[in-house]
């Protein structure tokens, strides 16, 4: 490890400078951060958590890598490697954290001389017949700054040589307890510096001389950096001391846990940091920028209430941001890239006051943008990708894989996870700023908004607009925005060191650090929960009037959460009793959300925008999904309550390899869970009765019905219409007719996914396998329909009954959104999953080989769809070309 060379700053020394010195170039740096800084200006920006990271050896110096000078990045230069030393390793590590402090409180001591340098001049003209300040004024402005400045000059030349001369016995604790033990200084400084920031902006304001010397004081470049100078405001400067007393203690906190605790040093590192400690939650918190940044007009605290990654449409494409709504202010931020084991920094690309934010009404919506919502089919191919990596991750964990090639397809694991989480959100979230023009960084103003057309309505009010997967999360945070704007709040507008301030608080308030996307988890947090959960709604009570209610559940997949099923409207009550049964795919679920709607029925209010939900949520709430709770056999009853609402429910949940068994029925006398030649040979028939009617149904009134197929219906009606076809009822046509579309066609696939063995046949499962995985076109299209020909004569034309079918519902996709790729999706692996027999040696691991078989069987399906209308006869025709060897 190079330490720091250390530079004498001389004690005595008292900087000074003739005033008519004062030539600040203005073409350097901009501090206020508006671009991305070509080197970052003020080294303590730079000061890294290493906490977070200790193995890292920070970069700490504002200088770049290739001076050669900072704390070096490699373990070889007498780091010992693996468990050789640990007491040793220990006392390494507190060389890189000590190297790297002093490199930042060099920086930090060339901030308080910058300070310093342009009082002296002042005082002088102070007390000519022009003062460009009082006395008193340069008082309250430069208050404590000298002493701060010597007490750091005197530790930073204590500490300089005992980092250079560097051994195991080194001692430097007690400088750490002095120091803290001079912190009344600070105190003195904080309980000040609202004042002084005050008077420095009057000043400024009033005296041009002044504001041309506070906007851009020259701080001195690091020893041996390549930049001399850069410039810094005077506000920015009189931050450093409050931010530096936070690096301080987390610098002692970094030392201890390195430093054995029968080290000289360890108590009075302990000491040191309690002190610390002590004085940081003493000071005011309206100054902690740990806790806070700045405070609102009134004087406030202003305090981070939510925070979490949202999907913004920014001029025209979707950005994942950091959205942090504080007491007054909501501000949209994104991640700044930066090199390893830098700190991370959040750059504020908008903020509205809530005072001006306004929520549009569906009207004012219309003028804009439609939102470009990605098709499902390729969000549903991503999802398989993403199972199929993950399987691919359990493989290599399983056989003691390379660690380099599990992290290549983690990482390639993350990639698709993020595009899944930014391209799938589609409930539009819109705020507007009813001031009109655009806040950004330095409160700059007047981009086009982007839902004005100044050249046509220049009174347009300026729009962002967020995407969210679930209505729950953006009531949430509209909630959230209408209970602080239930407060007085006022209309401001952020200085720019006001917004670095705030902004640069955001990494150390938030709440959410990682972006939700499972990759992130850890091995061992819960996977979740595969297979299906069983849902039923009974009832809600504790309405003030009678309304037109429904409910919605939602469940997380992928990261995020969707809508999965909802309930009818119970019209005009205060006590809906639904007792509607729902069938949930779970994929990797943690949590199960229901939210509870009032219909609205006024025309005027309803959306051209078909993502709109203008429904008004009368209540929502979640629950964990615990894995050992719902995985009975029985119904478990739970409530949920809800702004005074009480939903019932029930819930039970089949794991993927339950669900996944096919189980012939003990009675032949009905249709389901019997086989497809016994039912046409009774019924006499060539395609089975159940088949025929709810195809026809479907087709009556459905085709155009949103997510037909993938909807579920309601699981009671498709027990009641199984029953009755089971039991070949009379009445089963005007059961049909008056039966929601939706069970009609759960049952149609239910039936399918009942057959003792699938309609493609357990024998050709391989073969249909094999055909698909085939490149060369002509070998595959051969091959496959070689297959059809080779069913059963029930089982082909039921198939190519239903392939006709589904090729008409995909006619319709505008309407429907059911591409050919959905309707693959759902039927796939109902047509040809094997049966119990069969698959015995497939389930390994329920979530990963399912995913790998589940997207060849929608592949078979998606040929057949895609390919030019097939004919029995002609089929059959060709049969004497192939062999019937299969």
């Amino acid at each position: 490890v190079h330490p720091q060379p250390c530079h004498s700053l001389d004690a005595h020394h008292q900087p000074s400078l003739p005033l008519a010195d004062f030539n600040y170039g203005a073409d350097e740096y901009d501090a206020e951060g508006n671009e991305e800084p070509k080197a970052l200006p003020e080294g303590s920006e730079t000061m890294p958590y290493i906490d977070e990271s200790p193995t890292m050896s920070p970069q700490l110096s504002a200088r770049g890598q290739e001076s050669g000078d900072g704390v070096s990045p490699t373990p070889s230069d007498g780091l010992s490697t693996g468990g050789e030393r640990d007491a040793g390793k220990g006392l390494e590590m507190r060389k890189l954290v000590l190297s790297g402090f002093l490199a930042s409180e060099e920086i930090y001591i060339n901030q308080l001389e910058a300070l310093l340098l342009p009082m002296k001049p002042l005082k002088a003209t102070a007390t000519t017949s022009q003062p460009v300040l009082t006395l008193q004024q340069i008082e309250t402005i430069f208050y404590k700054i000298q002493d701060i400045y010597e007490i750091h000059k005197e530790f930073y030349d204590s500490l300089c040589p005992k980092v250079q001369q560097w051994d195991s016995n080194v001692t430097m604790g007690h400088l750490f307890q002095k120091l803290a033990s001079q912190l009344g200084v600070y105190k003195a400084f904080v309980d000040n510096y609202k004042i002084a920031l005050e008077t420095a902006e009057k000043c400024s304001q009033s005296n041009y001389q002044f504001q041309k010397i506070s906007e851009e004081l020259k701080v001195k470049g690091p020893k041996d950096s390549k930049e001399s100078h850069t410039s810094v405001t005077m506000e920015a400067l009189l931050y450093k001391p409050i931010d530096r007393v936070t690096r301080s203690t987390l610098v002692l906190h970094d030392l201890l846990k390195h430093t054995p605790s029968d080290h000289p040093d360890y108590p009075l590192l302990q000491d040191a940091l309690r002190i610390s400690q002590n004085f940081l939650s003493s000071i005011n918190e309206d100054i902690d920028p740990r806790r806070t940044a700045v405070t609102t007009p009134k004087g406030e605290t202003r305090q981070l209430v939510k925070d979490g990654f949202l999907v913004e449409l920014s001029e025209g494409s979707r950005k994942l941001r950091h959205v942090f709504l504080f007491t007054d202010v909501l501000l949209c931020a994104k991640l700044k890239k930066t090199a390893v084991g830098k700190h991370q920094q959040y750059d504020c690309k908008w903020y509205v006051p809530l005072a001006d934010l306004v929520f549009p009404s569906p009207e004012e919506s219309e003028h804009c943008p439609q939102v470009h919502v990605i098709p499902d089919h390729e969000l549903e191919d991503m999802k398989m990708k993403i199972s199929a990596i993950k399987s691919e991750v359990q493989k290599e964990k399983a056989n003691k894989g390379q660690s380099r090639a599990i992290e290549r397809l983690k990482k390639k694991m993350f990639e698709n996870e993020f595009w899944l989480l930014l391209n799938s959100p589609a409930i539009p979230f819109r705020i507007h700023n009813r001031n009109g023009k655009v806040r950004i960084a330095g409160g700059v103003e007047g981009l086009i908004p982007p839902c004005a057309h100044p050249a046509t309505s220049p009174f347009l009010l300026q729009s962002y607009l967020f995407l969210l997967s679930s209505d729950y999360e953006r009531s949430e945070w509209r909630e959230a925005i209408q209970k602080l704007q239930k407060k007085d709040l006022q209309a401001f507008v952020l200085s720019s060191v006001e917004l670095q301030v705030l902004t640069g608080s955001c990494f150390k308030l938030r709440t959410v650090h990682n972006i939700p996307v499972t990759s992130n988890k850890d091995d061992d947090e819960s996977p979740g929960l595969y297979g299906f959960l069983h849902v039923i709604v009974h009832s809600a009570k504790g309405f003030k009037q009678s309304a037109n209610l429904y409910c919605t559940l939602e469940v997380d997949s992928f990261g995020y959460f969707v809508s999965k099923a909802k309930t009818r409207v119970f019209r005009d009550t205060t006590e809906p009793q639904w007792n509607e049964e729902f069938e949930i795919e779970l994929e990797g679920s943690q949590s199960l959300r229901i939210l509870c709607y009032e219909k609205c029925y006024d025309k005027t209010k309803l959306n051209k925008d078909n993502n709109e939900i203008v429904d008004k949520i009368m209540g929502k709430g979640q629950i964990q999904l615990d894995p050992q709770a719902v995985q009975t056999k029985n119904w478990h009853m739970d409530v949920i309550e809800m702004n005074g609402i009480k939903v019932e429910f029930s819930m039970k949940f089949t794991s993927r390899d339950m669900s996944l068994k096919r189980t012939p029925s003990k009675k032949q006398t009905g249709v389901f869970g019997v086989k497809i030649s016994v039912v046409t040979k009774r019924e006499r028939s060539k395609v089975p009765y159940i088949v025929r009617q709810c195809i026809e149904e479907v087709e009556k009134r459905g085709i155009e019905e949103v997510g037909i197929y993938r909807i579920s219906g309601v699981a009671t009606d498709i027990q009641a219409l199984k029953a009755v076809f089971d039991a070949n009822n009379k009445d089963i046509l005007v059961m049909l007719s008056d039966m929601d579309i939706n069970a009609i066609a759960g049952t149609l696939k239910l039936y399918f996914r009942e057959l003792p063995e699938p309609l493609l046949t357990d024998r050709l499962y391989p073969a249909f396998m094999e055909g698909i995985a085939l490149s060369d076109p002509a070998a595959k299209e051969n091959c496959m329909m070689h297959l059809l020909r080779s069913l059963p004569d029930p089982n082909l034309i039921t198939f190519l009954f239903l392939l006709e079918h589904l090729k008409r519902v995909a006619e319709k996709e505008p309407i429907n959104k059911m591409s050919l790729h959905n309707l693959a999706t759902v039927f796939g692996p109902t047509l040809l999953r094997p049966s119990e027999g069969e698959s015995k040696g497939h389930l390994t691991l329920a979530s990963d080989i399912w995913s790998h078989d589940v997207m060849a069987q929608v592949q078979v399906l998606l040929y057949y769809l895609q390919h030019p209308p097939i004919s029995f006869t002609e089929l059959k025709r060709n049969t004497l070309y192939f062999s019937t060897d299969v």
